[in-house]
C-alpha cells in the first residue's frame, strides 16, 4: 500500500432553505474541480436575519481530498 498526502481546503457555502443544503451545495460546486474528496468537517455556521426570521443560512467546511499520486 502506499502512502498518500491530503490536502485540506476551507469552502463557504449557502443556503436559503437550511444548513444541510449550504454544506451539499458547497460540496457540489467543489466536486465539479476537486478529485478524490474525502470528507468534510463543519467548522462556522451563521445566518443573516430579515424581519426577525433567519433568512439564509451560511456554513463553513474543510473538505480533506488526496492529491493525486
Amino acid at each position: 500500500m502506499s502512502d498518500h498526502v491530503y490536502k485540506k481546503i476551507q469552502l463557504v457555502g449557502s443556503s436559503s432553505t437550511s444548513t444541510d443544503d449550504a454544506i451539499r451545495n458547497a460540496i457540489a460546486r467543489a466536486s465539479e474541480t476537486i478529485n478524490n474528496m474525502n470528507w468534510f468537517e463543519v467548522v462556522e455556521t451563521r445566518g443573516h436575519i430579515e424581519n426577525g426570521q433567519v433568512s439564509h443560512w451560511q456554513v463553513t467546511i474543510e473538505i480533506g481530498f488526496r492529491l493525486n499520486d
